[in-house]
């Protein structure tokens, strides 16, 4: 449990990226909505500008349609309601174009998110297993949901906001100049005041925006892994352990939060109360100058109602700068995953149907034959077809996941077509590795793995990967019905092919007694089902696929006694005529293989048939015996 905590304390601890190059990346794909966004700017200065228009009629208003009727009998009140006529339908113009662009900015807002969420998932796609093994869920998840949801605030108000500010505090210092040059100077000194108050209290809170985002991940990872978990922390009651593991990961995302909201809560009364000081003054200087005569009554009411405005614009500039840190913050997340390498491929080597004529020459074909081909292209431009047989070689192999740390060393073996290798050892021996550096989940940097004499970085993996059928200790089912689960093995799979997979596996059975048969819905990862049926569900997965090699990684640990037996014969039909690779605890299921490897620490100690292995009375003998058990 410490080691989890100390797992998310590391990562709050990442330095800050970029924050110009975030932003420039974010435009990027804003600005993809070109010709929405010029139409939202132009909607956003008409509404900026009635709204700057209204506070001058003020100045026309008194002082040519109230001040002279004061005191007049039967006042002409026309030109009084054309003024006021006016500027309702000044109002009404910048009330209707705010409406527009604030609409259409959630038109342009959601797409971007829509397309910024369709890439991570794309990119989430070409990334190495490497990725998945190093990071946590939760966290990847979380930079789907919170971190993106920081841009949305950003997009959809803080963008348009922020352009309004700027439009509104320019149109109306020019305004103000031109009402009255001292009483700007009064207004625009106090702006300066407010500047720097600003300046100080964004630059204490910036940092604390990027430690909320730290923190939710933090949450969220912390949160997933528990929930998957709930079956062994019952076990083991370890509730309040777990509880008190959250607690302390969740306290750092609240003392993150009251941080970064306290600076900015501190800011919008700060601002108002200059506000307030700034109306005051200007309020006291006009009157005095109106006194003296320097000054008309209608521009003094005009001169109040923009330095009462004035303020707010740059209130609402320093707001939204907080929300485009917690945004640049999230979308830093956001990109530090899209940067993250895609999965390396250099294969030239293709997949392809083939038939033999009956000279045995191959040829390629369009349509699905039951017998499957390399095409390997030459330097010279031209291409050689190579049936695929399954065979299999690993030569002088050395492998580690991690620099200088080695889990293979030297392992060299082979598996001709149709024969079946099985692996042996303790946990952590290199079984499961073996079989990720043929699927090319990771790359072999020292030696060689040839299928059918083809190095297999020459094969692209796609088409490697398709010859290759993989019966996981884990199984991983998904939301759909049992028919659509099977049929995952081979997309264009009819359902009779899914249903002779399925009895293949001897999972046709059980599925029948299930409430719609192979209609039924999964829930999530198959929790409607037992464990043994969820295995057999990935076995008929397989068995669907039809692939030349299997690799069977602990296929049947989920599966009771009685259940293996009923499955024998179906996997022995499925195993017939195919290169099969089996890790396996139990060596009951190893013992008919043509060749069983024993590892350990990285390294073949025997190898050999069932008989011969006992003959020898080695580490397979004691295994099999009991004399030794696998850890």
């Amino acid at each position: 449990m410490a080691e989890q905590k100390s797992r998310y304390v590391q990562k709050r601890t990442a330095k800050p990226k970029d924050m110009k190059g975030t932003l420039k990346r974010i435009l990027s794909y804003f600005f993809s909505f070109k010709s929405r966004l010029i139409m939202v700017i132009l909607l956003i200065v008409l509404s900026v500008g009635a709204s700057v228009a209204s506070a001058y009629f003020l100045k026309p208003l008194i002082n040519d349609n109230i001040l002279p009727l004061i005191g007049v009998k039967g006042p002409d009140l026309s030109g009084l309601i054309s003024m006021i006529a006016v500027m309702a339908a000044v109002y009404y113009i910048g009330a209707f174009s705010s409406f527009l662009y604030s609409r259409m900015m959630v038109t342009i807002s959601t797409g971007t998110l829509c397309k910024m969420r369709m890439d991570l998932f794309e990119h989430l796609q070409k990334l190495p297993i490497r990725y998945y093994d190093t990071n946590s869920h939760g966290d990847i998840m979380s930079r789907f949901t919170n971190d993106t949801d920081t841009l949305r605030q950003m997009l959809s108000m803080t963008f348009p906001q922020l352009i309004q500010s700027i439009l509104s505090v320019t149109f109306t210092a020019v305004i103000m100049i031109s009402l009255n040059i001292k009483l700007s100077l009064i207004v625009f000194g106090m702006m300066v005041v407010m500047s720097i108050c600003i300046f100080f209290i964004s630059r204490h809170s910036r940092k604390y925006f990027k430690q909320v985002q730290r923190a939710m991940a933090d949450v969220n990872g912390y949160s997933e892994e528990m929930i998957e978990g709930q079956r062994v922390v019952k076990v083991f009651n370890r509730e309040e352990i777990i509880k008190e593991g959250f607690s302390e990961i969740n306290n750092r995302h609240r003392l993150a939060g009251q941080q970064s909201q306290g600076a900015t809560g501190m800011l919008m009364p700060l601002m108002a109360n200059l506000s307030y000081v700034t109306y005051a003054l200007c309020a006291v200087v006009g009157a005095s100058m109106a006194i003296s005569g320097e000054l008309d009554v209608g521009t003094i009411a005009s001169f109040l109602e923009y330095s009462r405005t004035f303020s707010r614009p740059i209130t609402n500039m320093s707001t939204q700068f907080n929300y485009i840190m917690a945004a640049l913050a999230g979308a830093e997340r956001v990109f530090e995953l899209l940067d993250t390498p895609e999965e390396v491929d250099e294969g030239k080597v293709t997949l392809v149907y083939a038939e033999k004529d009956e000279n045995g020459v191959l040829t390629e074909s369009s349509k699905r034959t039951g017998k499957w081909a390399w095409k390997v292209p030459h330097s010279d431009g031209t291409t050689e077809l190579v049936e695929l047989k399954g065979d299999v070689r690993l030569e002088h192999v050395v492998f580690g996941y991690e620099k200088n740390k080695t889990v293979l060393n030297d392992i060299s073996l082979y598996a001709k077509p149709g024969q079946k290798i099985a692996f042996v050892g303790s946990t952590g021996a290199g079984k499961t590795t073996i079989t990720n550096l043929i699927n090319r989940f990771y790359d072999v940097p020292d030696g060689k793995i040839r299928y059918d004499g083809i190095n297999i970085n020459r094969i692209k993996k796609d088409d490697l990967r398709r010859s290759l059928g993989v019966v996981l200790q884990d199984t991983n089912l998904f939301s759909g019905t049992v028919m659509d689960n099977i049929r995952y093995g081979k997309l264009d799979a009819t359902d009779e092919e899914c249903i002779a997979a399925a009895k293949l596996a001897n999972a046709d059975s059980f599925i029948r007694k299930l409430p719609h048969g192979y209609d039924t819905m999964l829930e999530a990862n198959g929790g409607n089902l037992s464990q043994g049926q969820r295995q057999l569900l990935n076995i008929s997965r397989a068995a669907v696929a039809d692939p030349p090699v299997l690799i069977l990684d602990e296929a049947t640990s989920s599966i009771d006694t009685r259940t293996e037996h009923l499955i024998e014969a179906g996997m022995d039909q499925l195993m017939e005529g195919r290169t099969v690779f089996i890790i396996a605890h139990r060596l009951s299921t190893v013992r008919n293989s043509d060749a069983i490897i024993v590892l350990e620490h990285g390294e073949i100690i025997e190898r050999g048939d069932h008989n011969s292995l006992i003959a020898e009375k080695g580490k397979y003998y004691q295994l099999y015996t009991g004399a030794l058990e696998l850890e």
